[in-house]
């Protein structure tokens, strides 16, 4: 894998070995190399194996989608066409059964915008701004672009780039050894 690698966040354990100069500091890298390696061999033969599962009982799993999908429909065409019959008349919004419940409930109203920049102009043209939502936000790509001009913000303050080890084996020398 080519190009440029994320730094690892380093945790801090206690009772490990240091290294105790640089040739050491040299196969203590190279060994972090190889163990990364042999790491991610692992982590993709693992998604290959999940992966292969996962289509393994993929069609099972869509008959039993497809049969629930079938049973539900069912259900609901009964309780709709018996509806009086099993809420009493409207008494209650639920029916427990000996194998389980069913119920009425009505969900919340929603909203749905199509070709919101359409809507947009129309709420304009009719006066209707109480209906638009402006959401005003500090810009932290200027701050950061322009912190001179403000300097004198309270609230603002520039962070300078915390500086993190990174460690990145010579990926070339991994190849050789796995």
């Amino acid at each position: 894998k080519k190009g440029k690698r994320k730094m690892a966040k380093t945790k801090v354990v206690v009772n490990v070995e240091i290294p105790r100069n640089r040739a050491e500091l040299n196969e203590k890298i190279a060994e972090l190399g190889r163990n990364e390696r042999i790491r991610d061999k692992i982590t993709l033969e693992m998604n290959e194996v999940i992966a292969k599962t996962k289509d393994r009982y993929a069609d099972d799993v869509k008959k039993y989608d497809d049969k629930i999908i079938e049973l539900q429909s069912g259900i609901a065409a009964y309780c709709e066409v018996h509806r009086d019959e099993l809420t009493e008349g409207g008494k209650s919004k639920s029916v427990k059964l000996p194998a389980g419940m069913i119920s009425w409930r009505i969900c919340p109203p929603s909203c749905r915008i199509t070709k919101p920049e359409v809507v947009l102009e129309l709420l304009k043209k009719k006066g209707l701004h109480r209906f638009i939502r402006t959401k005003e936000e500090v810009s932290k790509d200027m701050v950061l672009a322009e912190p001179i001009a403000v300097a004198s913000i309270k609230g603002i303050a520039i962070i300078s780039g915390k500086e993190e080890l990174s460690i990145e084996p010579d990926r070339e020398e991994l190849e050789r050894v796995a």
